[in-house]
């Protein structure tokens, strides 16, 4: 059954949160989660990946051009409270961006993988693979650079400029209007802007090496909530189509792309969804049409018996955010929002 946009306990907190959103100055941190970070454990380590064999690793005379080097391996960073109660979460980034996405926010405030972390659960940060620590494999750029390949099979490698980039997330219609209300931190741009990596993701093969590291890693931590952004708001849902098993709820958070509304939506039944979105979404020619497929999707997984929230946060009273709203003013009070949601529709962590 649909629920629009939220029900029960889930929509008393959305109603506070609300309030303190308009009214509230932003803050360092919440009561509660001020002080030392205490942690059981934390770390890092990689999923999935394969060994290949190149000649074309460099074109540097100092450094040999054979050899062979990992690819495809996605980096999890992690972070664990003293006996946690809730749910694992793993936090995936969008695109031309990092994991750094959920770490401190430009303007210095604490960002969603340590405020998880606070609120008791076990927090995964991942780099999409051949994006930030997960490594991209230089060897066709290099092939086309040393006359072995053509021209024209030089890879499709891109990053987005800060121009395109200010409608993208939403800050204004143009560079360099912004929205009335807009409620990310545009004193700290530039800081925002250095988080902007080359985006490797058209080199890579289908479906992306992502979606099966994710399908891998949500196996080994038995349990997780995938809360995704944007280019990545599709890959749980990838992730559910290869196997749900792993996989205790699922957050998109304003993504790229929802599934069809008339595929296959056998996958996404036994799986609490949430899919949430900031706003402006309906006066972009870029996110409207996503908005509408997404609504869409949800209506159609809701008759199927389905139990998804696909939440617009100015229907629920908070008005302001842009696209990176895990970076906006009130990004805590919306982690609590997500929090709510998941404390109530997908519980507690498994004894």
């Amino acid at each position: 059954m649909i629920r629009r946009p939220l029900v029960g306990a889930a929509l008393l907190a959305a109603s506070a949160l609300s309030a303190a959103a308009q009214t509230a100055p932003p803050a360092p941190a919440q009561a509660g989660v001020s002080g030392p970070l205490v942690l059981e454990k934390q770390g890092s380590f990689f999923v999935g990946g394969r060994n290949v064999k190149s000649e074309t690793l460099s074109t540097l005379p100092a450094y040999a051009p054979s050899g062979t080097i990992a690819v495809e391996q996605m980096y999890v960073r992690y972070q664990v409270p003293v006996a946690p109660q809730r749910r694992p979460v793993t936090l995936i980034h969008g695109c031309c961006l990092t994991g750094k996405t959920w770490e401190t926010t430009p303007d210095g405030r604490m960002g969603w993988d340590e405020y998880f972390v606070r609120k008791g659960h076990p927090t995964y940060v991942i780099d999409q693979v051949s994006r930030g620590r997960s490594s991209a494999d230089p060897s066709l750029v290099n092939s086309v650079k040393l006359g072995q390949t053509p021209p024209d099979k030089t890879p499709p490698i891109y990053a987005a400029g800060q121009e395109a980039a200010w409608a993208i997330f939403r800050f204004g219609t143009e560079y360099p209007k912004v929205h009335d209300g807009m409620r990310f931190p545009l004193a700290a741009k530039e800081e925002f802007f250095k988080q902007m990596v080359v985006d490797w993701i058209a080199t890579l093969p289908t479906p992306n090496p992502t979606v099966k590291a994710l399908s891998e890693l949500s196996k080994q931590l038995d349990g997780t909530v995938l809360i995704s952004h944007s280019q990545s708001g599709i890959y749980p849902f990838q992730t559910a189509a290869l196997d749900t098993k792993g996989i205790a709820g699922i957050v998109s958070i304003e993504p790229g792309t929802c599934p069809s509304a008339t595929g296959d939506l056998k996958p996404y039944l036994g799986i609490p969804i949430m899919v949430l979105w900031g706003d402006y979404v309906e006066t972009s020619s870029r996110w409207a049409p996503r908005l509408k497929a997404c609504r869409e999707f949800a209506e159609a997984l809701g008759k199927a018996g389905g139990r998804i929230d696909h939440v617009v946060l100015p229907d629920i009273g908070i008005k302001g955010n842009s696209h990176m709203l895990m970076q906006d003013d009130n990004s805590l009070a919306l982690a609590d929002l997500v929090i709510a949601w998941i404390e109530k529709n997908v519980g507690t962590k498994k004894n």
